[in-house]
């Protein structure tokens, strides 16, 4: 092979390779962010259950108040760590009740829980409580794998379907943007300590 060829061939490869890297990213990037996400379709039940946490637009719940609407549900449990020297479960059946929904189809859960898995916790023990068998879990996109597998544990004699709330913390392509960047990172961690037992 001739000198030039052999030192064209050399820097081809690696460039090839790099290509290949850089137009394949978007598509593994897209795959990590979508793992995330659990999707099903909801079924008629008992309850939705609202998850509280670093929620901002009411998208949460909005769609459980939308899933009322439809009949799916009789009652919206809206879960309620402290936020501003109430509960955050106030706070999101004032926002739902402002949009037009009844207060009626809403009941308030306020608790002292700090995760995900205390929320699992403490929220399937009220529903055992309230002897509901089938509920909705309504949170955003991004946390429903997280959240399904919390509340699968917690209560693994309950059926349950996991609901997603598009989020503006999660727009598609996350990686665009600041907001997306950083739910990514921080459910992925979330994620990964789940799985390692924290």
């Amino acid at each position: 092979m001739p000198r030039s060829t052999a030192r064209f061939a050399y820097w081809l490869v690696p460039l090839l390779v790099a290509a290949v890297l850089v137009l394949s990213l978007p598509f593994g990037l897209e795959a990590a962010g979508e793992y995330l996400v659990y999707r099903e379709e909801p079924f008629p039940a008992e309850v939705a259950v609202v998850l509280a946490g670093g929620e901002r637009t009411g998208n949460r719940i909005l769609k459980a108040a939308e899933l009322a609407r439809q009949g799916l549900v009789k009652k919206v449990l809206v879960s309620g760590p402290p936020a501003y020297g109430r509960h955050e479960s106030d706070l999101a059946i004032e926002f739902a009740v402002g949009r037009g929904y009844p207060r009626e189809w809403f009941l308030s859960l306020p608790h002292a829980g700090r995760s995900t898995w205390e929320e699992a916790r403490l929220i399937t023990q009220e529903l055992r409580r309230l002897e509901v068998k089938r509920y909705l879990l309504v949170t955003s996109d991004y946390h429903t794998r997280r959240a399904r597998a919390c509340f699968r544990r917690a209560a693994p004699e309950l059926e349950l379907r996991v609901v997603g709330a598009p989020d503006e913390e999660f727009p598609r392509p996350w990686w665009k943007s600041r907001a997306g960047r950083k739910t990514f990172l921080l459910e992925w961690l979330k994620t990964l300590a789940w799985w390692a037992g924290f």
